[in-house]
């Protein structure tokens, strides 16, 4: 893990003064906390682990039965273009709390810490006088998987109930504020977090507050769901996507579970119905989060947000998992409903990045974001002024895990637009897209000759996003130097249960 250079994270006074006086610095701080004094908006944020933007009823999906999640989607603004902008955990997180890129915050693999001077997303909100909890999985500690947090190390959340990793989701363990005993979930553990959230929910509601609650399905072990949602799919009949090929094409799954000796498109439709039992229980735990916030007398003052880290492949191109450009891997779900700033739904096509969650929250709220964060705001696009072909960063600075080199995993560096995916490796131009016409990412269009205008206007416009985030695209493992990280032969950071 990477070696850590003081004991507790320094964040400037002055960033923590432009969080709520804007650029007027300290001139403009009486002001801005008269205005804290009038009711501001609460804010929900609800992420799963691993769900990829398509397995959704309102996406499309034939398949995935997401009732609540379809009447949320009626009511929500839908980012339909949303991307993880490194799509694995550890990195995906950081950006959520930091608003800043993975080579900015230097969590650009899994298991290490996130140690950065710039305020998080919850010390903004602190200062703003908010209470901030957070409830589940973390993954930004890197201090071993099952190791107490100190409050120090919380990047500033107030009310804490999480455990750094887990995917053992019926024997799910966390700790409780400063609590040095570890607990269990009771039963499938999104259930039982859910029901703490509601009760922070409800004591919270005479201040405003901003909650994180983090799921860990539907990322694998699969088959693990309640039985009643299980029950709901059977795997023989589920339809797969046109990108699903055929057996002989796939690469063959990391590890050695108890499918992995199956036929591929077999073990894909297997996997699937895993996949979407989770995705139908989690639906229901957010049916309970909305009935809860209706009944607390909240909805109209809270803003309520689902997405997910990044996706899943789930045999897509013959892929498993995630770290890879393509849209199953890389695009996520992004609903944000706030009634008391527009009750009716609507789609927006500018992509919002991850690194774009924390100034558009708040923005929503009425606070300044810090200098240190590097994503854009996109209130502006809720309010219906859309930013045509606005290209959003993705990457994978360092393979590691269960796609690390030897696996076939690459560095890479591309741009998404509403239309298009151009992505590249360290050898030169890789994958072009078209993904209005082609949905399912089968067409690549580097090497054609009528996309050569197209692909030129990529790669200046890639280059122009690296050079925006100081980013030299170098091969992994310069990074890995650069961090002090220490990794093992595959160039993953070993970690500690």
């Amino acid at each position: 893990m990477r070696r850590e250079k003081k004991a507790a994270r320094r964040i400037p006074r002055r960033d923590f003064i432009k969080c709520v006086a804007g650029a007027g610095g300290a001139a403009m701080l009486p002001q801005a906390f008269a205005a804290l004094e009038k009711r501001r908006p609460n804010v929900v944020f609800v992420f799963a682990d691993q769900w990829r933007a398509s397995a959704m009823g309102y996406a499309g999906d034939p398949n995935v039965k997401t009732p609540n999640f379809d009447r949320l989607a009626a009511e929500s603004f839908n980012f339909k273009n949303a991307v993880s902008v490194c799509p694995v955990c550890s990195p995906a997180r950081a950006s959520m709390i930091t608003g800043q890129y993975p080579l900015k915050h230097g969590v650009f693999v899994n298991d290490v810490y996130l140690e950065q001077d710039g305020p998080s997303i919850a010390d903004c909100f602190n200062l703003a006088g908010y209470n901030t909890g957070y409830i589940g999985k973390w993954h930004l500690d890197g201090h071993g998987r099952s190791a107490f947090i100190p409050k120090d190390r919380r990047q500033g959340f107030q009310f804490w109930q999480a455990l750094e990793c887990s995917h053992n989701y019926n024997a799910s363990e966390y700790y409780d504020n400063e609590d040095p005993e570890i607990k269990m979930w009771k039963g499938y553990d999104a259930y039982d977090q859910t029901t703490h959230a509601i009760e922070y929910i409800q004591s919270n509601r005479g201040n405003p507050f901003v909650l994180f609650l983090s799921w860990g399905p539907p990322h694998a072990p699969y088959m693990t769901a309640p039985e009643k949602f299980q029950k709901m799919y059977d795997w023989a009949k589920l339809e797969l996507l046109p990108n699903v090929p055929e057996s002989d094409k796939f690469i063959r799954p990391a590890g050695s579970d108890e499918y992995a000796r199956m036929d591929p498109v077999e073990r894909t439709r297997w996997i699937m119905a895993g996949y979407y039992a989770h995705c139908s229980a989690l639906d229901a735990c957010v049916g309970r989060l909305q009935t809860a916030i209706r009944d607390a007398g909240l909805e109209e003052d809270t803003i309520f947000v689902f997405t997910s880290d990044h996706g899943d492949m789930l045999g897509s191109h013959g892929l498993w998992k995630k770290q890879w450009p393509y849209d199953e891997s890389a695009c996520v779900p992004f609903l944000l409903k706030y009634p008391g700033f527009g009750k009716s739904g609507r789609a927006v096509k500018t992509p919002i990045n991850t690194p774009d969650i924390m100034p558009t929250l708040l923005d929503l709220c009425g606070i300044q974001s810090p200098s240190s964060v590097q994503g854009k705001s996109r209130v502006r696009e809720m309010n219906g002024r859309e930013i045509p072909e606005e290209a959003v960063l993705i990457a994978n600075v360092h393979s590691f895990g269960q796609w690390n080199a030897a696996r076939g995993g690459k560095e890479w560096r591309g741009v998404r637009t509403a239309r298009y995916t151009y992505v590249r490796d360290l050898r030169g131009p890789w994958l072009l897209f078209d993904n209005d016409k082609d949905p399912y990412q089968m067409n690549n269009l580097i090497g054609n000759p009528e996309s050569v205008p197209l692909q030129k206007r990529f790669e200046e416009l890639l280059q122009r996003k690296l050079a925006e985030t100081d980013d030299r695209f170098l091969c992994g493992m310069d990074y890995i130097d650069q961090w002090g990280y220490v990794v093992d032969e595959s160039g993953t950071v070993p970690y500690l249960r």
